[in-house]
């Protein structure tokens, strides 16, 4: 077993994620689970529609889709900054997140060591 996949760090990283969610958004995740394979972990994660959201929505989406874009590469940024300060040697942080249904995918790798 891995210092990725014990049930210490993935309670780590889960609590992390929803402290960067909290501190970007303004709430956490209604849903968030993540699992582990060899050196790569992925975070599936269900998110809470923000208000300036919807209503960026309906006036300019075109500006919605680059706030988006904006804030989830501002969420790997600090994501993989925590998660480094844990000790782990990140080789990526990958996010995807479908605005329409709110799932965020993220995986972590590690680099082979």
């Amino acid at each position: 077993m891995t210092l990725l996949d014990s049930n210490e760090s993935k309670k780590k990283m889960c609590q992390i994620y929803n402290e960067i969610s909290k501190e970007l958004f303004g709430f956490g995740t209604t849903l968030l689970r993540v699992t582990v394979e060899g050196n790569i972990a992925t975070l599936y994660a269900k998110h809470r529609r923000s208000p300036r959201s919807a209503a960026l929505e309906d006036e300019a989406p075109g500006l919605k889709l680059e706030v988006d874009f904006r804030m989830s590469h501002l969420y790997k940024r600090k994501f993989r900054k925590k998660l480094s300060e844990m000790g782990l040697d990140i080789e990526t942080v990958l996010r995807d997140y479908d605005a329409a249904t709110q799932w965020a995918v993220t995986n972590v790798i590690l680099r082979d060591t």
